[in-house]
């Protein structure tokens, strides 16, 4: 039986979904619905907030972001999400482990390097 692209691309979906949300977060506070839409415009990435507010509630409660509620211009105050001292390490993990698997899966695959 061959696996389905909509059995395996969840996967690999939630497999780099936490470091992609800390990937957002580098660059600048951002808010729950905001991430939403940077990760839904990223072709394969679309994420509900169904997804996402469990991811960010975990990776507060790990030390990897930090939270602050912030008035809105148009609405209820909402929290806004930053990258902490730990968070920037892991993503900075990430990112080395992420280059070599890549390379690695792309030598593979013909379309990188050479296996």
């Amino acid at each position: 039986m061959v696996a389905t692209r909509e059995e395996w691309s969840p996967q690999l979906r939630r497999g780099v979904l936490e470091f992609c949300v800390l990937a957002l977060v580098r660059g600048g506070e951002r808010y729950g619905f905001e991430l939403v839409r940077a990760l839904s415009d990223v072709d394969g990435l679309v994420t509900t907030e169904g997804t996402l507010y469990p991811l960010l509630g975990r990776l507060r409660r790990e030390g990897l972001v930090d939270t602050e509620w912030k008035e809105s211009p148009s609405g209820p105050p909402r929290r806004y999400y930053s990258l902490t001292a730990s968070g920037r390490a892991r993503l900075a993990a990430f990112v080395e482990e992420w280059t070599r698997f890549r390379d690695g899966v792309d030598a593979l695959l013909g379309t990188g390097g050479s296996p």
